[in-house]
């Protein structure tokens, strides 16, 4: 494996589990020093205990929850006191909620909107001025092909990664002069604790299309350094999203409740 990241340093948030350990690995393997970033701070030390020693990297953790208003401050003044600058943020931290939405707990889905919006905007904000002032870095977003259509049974979830989509692809344009890349990655249903989590049962369509987590996480890294702004993983996604732009919405978001149901 070729170490061209070595002196570099990435943040990755939701670095406990699924993507953010994948994330965590693949930097790794090129030279990536790491700050992990996630509530469950002793799988966190697991894995960079690991990470140390199989690539002789520096990785340090912290054990936060993210999900609340004031993070990115917070996260930045972990970061400088640990002397470290970042130049790749993989803004991964994440979750999704399952069931009709006047079911759903209020509490829990502000939380995930807290989550996977704003706190996300928080970072961005507070690393991209960093890396601004240092003169570059580069910042992946994690979306899902939820944030090209209404899903009904994920109604807050796929709006909330609508927002992620199109505030990275923004984004992506207004920070290149400052020599900042900006890439989206919106996989499908992948082999996470994702369905676990949101409390679904998986559906015969989603077992159909789900997609190991790691190749899925590579295709996102190689999309940032390759300049690519917004990716889809997997060609069976690629035709999903592609086929429903010629399908009016009102059959998109019933043709997506249908495909939801267990």
């Amino acid at each position: 494996m070729n170490k061209d990241l070595q002196d570099k340093w990435a943040l990755v948030t939701g670095a406990s589990s699924g993507f953010g350990i994948d994330f965590a690995q693949l930097l790794a393997e090129r030279g990536c020093n790491l700050v992990l970033a996630a509530r469950r701070e002793q799988a966190m030390e697991e894995l960079a205990s690991q990470l140390r020693a199989q690539h002789q990297i520096k990785v340090f953790v912290i054990g936060i929850d993210l999900a609340r208003t004031g993070v990115g401050a917070e996260m930045k003044a972990h970061t400088d006191a640990l002397g470290v600058a970042i130049d790749i943020l993989i803004n991964n931290a994440g979750y999704g909620l399952f069931g009709e939405f006047i079911r759903q707990d209020l509490e829990k889905t502000l939380n995930m909107l807290q989550l996977n919006m704003a706190s996300l905007t928080e970072l961005s904000h507070v690393y991209a001025t960093d890396m601004k002032a240092r003169g570059g870095g580069k910042i992946l977003l994690v979306s899902s092909i939820g944030g090209y259509q209404a899903t009904p049974y994920y109604a807050a979830y796929s709006a909330s990664k609508a927002y992620v989509l199109l505030f990275g692809e923004a984004l992506n344009e207004e920070l290149k002069k400052y020599n900042i890349a900006v890439a989206v990655l919106s996989p499908g249903i992948t082999a996470t604790d994702f369905l676990k989590v949101s409390g679904q049962k998986a559906t015969a369509y989603q077992r159909s299309m789900m997609m190991k987590s790691r190749p899925v996480a590579a295709i996102g890294l190689k999309a940032l350094f390759k300049g690519i702004p917004s990716i889809i993983p997997g060609m069976a996604n690629k035709l999903t999203i592609f086929s429903s732009r010629f399908t009016p919405r009102h059959l998109q978001i019933k043709m997506a409740e249908k495909l939801m149901k267990n």
